[in-house]
């Protein structure tokens, strides 16, 4: 079992849910997710919870499935800068700005490698969201 994360949501508004992830209580990363739209597959951000986290790899991805999540599957942890890049998963970057206009996470590449070299030994771990 991997080390205990969490994903602190921050804001939420119609340009995204934005929240900072910690690894070991100790901040790694900001967040990028859609808005609450009552956990709808491919179009909401998840309900806060505890959840487990297990190793999803596909042909475009080798990362981690947020699972267990009542009525919805595939919910992955990637890259991703936009609201256009995600389908109801959580984007990594290292910081929050601007792209295109639109409000966005950045370096979302670099962060998210970092973030599965930090977890190659791990096959699963707990995540838990939560509201301020």
């Amino acid at each position: 079992m991997g080390p205990n994360c969490k994903i602190i949501r921050v804001e939420e508004s119609n340009e995204g849910t934005f929240g900072a992830f910690l690894i070991k209580k100790k901040a790694f990363c900001v967040t990028l997710e859609l808005p609450d739209h009552n956990n709808q597959q491919y179009i909401s951000n998840i309900p806060p919870g505890r959840y487990l986290c297990m190793r999803y790899k596909s042909q475009k991805y080798d990362t981690f499935q947020i699972a267990e999540v009542s009525g919805r599957t595939k919910i992955l942890i990637h890259a991703g800068n936009r609201l256009k890049d995600t389908e109801g998963c959580v984007l990594m970057g290292q910081y929050w700005g601007k792209l295109q206009g639109e409000r966005a996470v950045l370096n979302s590449g670099d962060t998210f490698k970092e973030f599965m070299n930090q977890m190659a030994d791990y096959e699963t771990f707990w995540l838990d969201i939560v509201e301020v």
